[in-house]
């Protein structure tokens, strides 16, 4: 299996989650220092992981192919990298839309028109792209992040119907706030004026900008990778088309 972007955060803790099912794991992340320590931590987490790497910035088509060229066969594809950051609407320029769109949307395409014809052949495979509840509540302050959230949506639910009836499922993971190595830089800040944990940080981001939130805290990774596990899983194949919400009950919906 091959999770887009798995040497940190979400990403990590989803190679972990399937390297102890049994997958043969290839990381990628964006620089090989970056994905030789990965692999150390991985395999100190998961001893008797079988592992490869592959250093690549996904954002940009040539870092696709040449991912695509050293691993070619993939039963498992995660597309979970991507980038976010706050930033005014009107203070957004064109450029930083078409990165955006590049690195947390056409990785996944490109990516996805790489391997999908391979799992057809087989008759099974998995593909499951990253979104978020950003996808549903777009965030005022993160408009050209969350465009590209809901983008990842429609992507996945059109492939679930281009390849129906071929073994192979397609699926949306939708994360809320989530206590990530990228959250936790963004938080550091404010825990050390305040003196809190950076749990406790977490939560009263949470209850600040996440009031509808249930469990009434960030989410930690690995409970996010829960689920990406299971719809990844034997056990899932009839699962597919699907947006699978791991918000803690943020988007206040009953469907």
């Amino acid at each position: 299996m091959i999770p887009t972007n798995g040497a940190c955060g979400i990403g990590f803790a989803i190679a972990k989650g399937l390297a102890a099912s049994g997958a043969i794991v290839v990381l990628n992340g964006r620089s090989p220092a970056a994905v030789d320590k990965a692999i150390a931590a991985l395999k100190n987490a998961v001893p008797d992981a079988t592992l490869r790497g592959v250093a690549a910035d996904l954002g940009t088509a040539e870092a696709c192919a040449a991912l695509a060229k050293a691993e070619p066969h993939a039963d498992i594809l995660v597309n979970n990298i991507g980038i976010y950051g706050p930033q005014d609407f009107f203070e957004t320029p064109d450029e930083e839309w078409t990165r955006f769109f590049d690195v947390n949307v056409m990785s996944g395409v490109r990516l996805s028109r790489s391997y999908l014809p391979g799992m057809m052949r087989k008759n099974w495979g998995r593909v499951v792209f990253l979104s978020s509840e950003s996808a549903l509540n777009i965030p005022s302050d993160m408009i050209h992040y969350g465009f590209t959230k809901t983008a990842a949506l429609s992507i996945s639910r059109g492939l679930a119907k281009r390849v129906a009836g071929t073994g192979v499922t397609v699926n949306a993971v939708l994360p809320g706030p989530t206590l990530s190595e990228g959250v936790e830089a963004m938080l550091k800040d404010t825990a050390n004026k305040s003196g809190q944990s950076m749990a406790a940080a977490g939560t009263a981001f949470v209850r600040e900008h996440r009031p509808s939130s249930i469990i009434g805290r960030m989410a930690t990774p690995e409970e996010v990778a829960n689920m990406v596990v299971y719809v990844c899983s034997m056990q899932a194949s009839a699962t597919t088309g699907a947006a699978l919400r791991v918000d803690g009950g943020v988007v206040d919906t009953i469907a």
